[in-house]
């Protein structure tokens, strides 16, 4: 029998990521660690910049109307999702990240970027230097309580960011999870280590949704 792959993400990435492992016949459990909700910010004036980075399609999900103004910056952004939604946002994107946030910004410098204005999250794992002008947070992750992570119990679980592996880290101690039996796919190296030991393994196959997904899927079959 195939074990069940638990979902982490928050809404509304959590319903997407489940319904994609359904969809390949597959049982997902949806425990959305964090709430995302947006947060008022103040729009800078666009023309100060020559780029937009993005790590996350929750900044455009949550930027609300000021996202109009910055339509002639260049986007670059890291996956397919995000890319995806700056597209139906009304902006142009310049070059898609599928290695992370470090080889994104890389990626940007070669192409001549010098004033990068980065939309993001409260918090978040990039910060003004470099080409990274201005960093304004339009979203923020805010943790749910309360969660029964023995529900986690036997299944494969998707660490999509370092945060959620820290906070699950916290749950499996506060509740005394025995984390044998489950198996992590993370989504970085950090994100693997922010959840602790003790787990039946933790697999890093890549950064990108569907290698998340891929690597689940054969690890429960």
């Amino acid at each position: 029998m195939s074990r069940a792959i638990a979902v982490l993400r928050p809404e509304p990435g959590n319903r997407v990521t489940a319904a994609a492992i359904e969809a390949r016949g597959r049982s997902a459990i949806r425990m959305p660690l964090f709430e995302v909700r947006p947060v008022a910010w103040q729009v800078p004036d666009a023309e100060v910049f020559d780029a937009l980075i993005l790590t996350s399609a929750n900044a455009l999900r949550h930027g609300g109307a000021g996202l109009a103004a910055m339509h002639r910056l260049p986007v670059y952004a890291v996956g397919k999702t995000t890319a995806e939604a700056a597209l139906r946002s009304g902006f142009a994107v310049h070059l898609v990240g599928e290695e992370g946030a470090a080889s994104l910004i890389a990626g940007a410098e070669a192409a001549g970027v010098q004033r990068a204005l980065h939309l993001a999250g409260r918090e978040r794992t990039i910060e003004k230097g470099g080409i990274i002008a201005k960093v304004i947070a339009t979203y923020a992750s805010e943790r749910r309580t309360p969660l029964e992570v023995a529900r986690l119990a036997g299944s494969i679980a998707l660490v999509q960011s370092t945060r959620s592996g820290a906070w699950l880290g916290e749950l499996a101690d506060a509740q005394r999870l025995d984390r044998s039996g489950i198996a992590l796919i993370a989504v970085s190296a950090a994100a693997g280590a922010a959840a602790g030991t003790g787990w039946e393994r933790i697999i890093v196959p890549g950064v990108t949704n569907e290698a998340l997904i891929d690597a689940a899927i054969a690890l429960a079959d």
